[in-house]
């Protein structure tokens, strides 16, 4: 999996985005419960790296020196992400910056604290 152009990512609709994510990942044969949630979590940490927000820059990062592949380190920031939209759902918003937990969860992520789920 190669990354999209951030220029030519960020430029295209939501709605396409969805699409090119589903479409990639029905070819795969990959059994997912829900093809359109597993889309929105891909889209959303796409946008993230497109718009080049560190934390999740040097996660991937280090999460691909760690020896996993683009796929497997976009699914393990996805986690992460996963959880925190869970918490900010039930409230858990500690601080005032809402981004802050997730940063934080970002920064501990490793390709072994992520295969060890």
């Amino acid at each position: 999996m190669y990354p999209p152009d951030p220029r030519t990512w960020l430029d295209l609709d939501e709605g396409e985005r969805l699409d090119l994510v589903s479409e990639y990942h029905e070819s795969t044969g990959e059994e997912i419960p829900s093809i359109p949630a597993h889309a929105a979590i891909h889209v959303i940490v796409e946008n993230q790296l497109a718009e080049r927000i560190f934390p999740v820059e040097a996660a991937l990062q280090r999460l691909l020196a760690e020896g996993l592949d683009r796929h497997d380190a976009l699914h393990a920031v996805a986690s992460v992400l996963a959880e925190h939209l869970h918490n900010i759902m039930k409230g858990h918003l500690p601080g005032a910056d809402p981004n802050e937990p997730y940063y934080r969860a970002l920064e501990k992520l490793s390709a072994e604290t992520w295969g060890a789920d």
